[in-house]
């Protein structure tokens, strides 16, 4: 039976170097939509087309992880999951494939995000560039994972360095 692994967590917290790892201990096929968005629009898309861009990326890669289940094979989802109606239906969307659902919250001192995001706007390779007033800005809309919701969740605390 294969397996979703859902990655949450916020900006800069190590999501996708955690999702490359796990990819190759797993052998699992990984969806990092802002790679996909980086190749399609650049590494700085225009505020005003920003949305746009993420949601014609995250119709694709929805339609292409599914179709990676129903063959069988465990994917990995390095979306962030920033709201529980986000996490509700990827959960709902593994169930009606018969898949199982594993997911792992990310996390680390707001320090050690936004030093990781300076560092990385210098050398993004596939990355989005984040902005100081953005990563601010978009605080508002990440919700932490419910009581409910920690029950076979793996918390992964990245504070230290993460291999790539």
């Amino acid at each position: 039976m294969p397996t979703v692994h859902l990655i949450h967590g916020y900006l800069g917290v190590g999501k996708t170097t955690f999702a490359r790892r796990l990819e190759r201990e797993i052998r699992a096929v990984r969806f990092s939509p802002d790679e996909w968005l980086t190749r399609l629009y650049g590494d700085d898309p225009p505020a005003e087309r920003f949305d746009d861009f993420m949601t014609r990326v995250f119709d694709i890669a929805n339609e292409q992880w599914r179709a990676v289940v129903r063959c069988g094979t465990d994917v990995i989802l390095d979306y962030g999951f920033w709201t529980r109606s986000w996490r509700d239906a990827a959960r709902a969307g593994a169930a009606e494939l018969g898949a199982e659902v594993r997911v792992y919250a990310l996390s680390c001192p707001e320090e050690v995000a936004r030093r990781r995001i300076r560092e990385r706007n210098q050398n993004l390779q596939g990355s989005v560039f984040v902005a100081e007033a953005t990563y601010d800005a978009l605080r508002s809309r990440f919700a932490p994972l419910q009581a409910d919701e920690l029950a076979g969740c793996t918390h992964i605390d990245t504070t230290g360095t993460l291999p790539t």
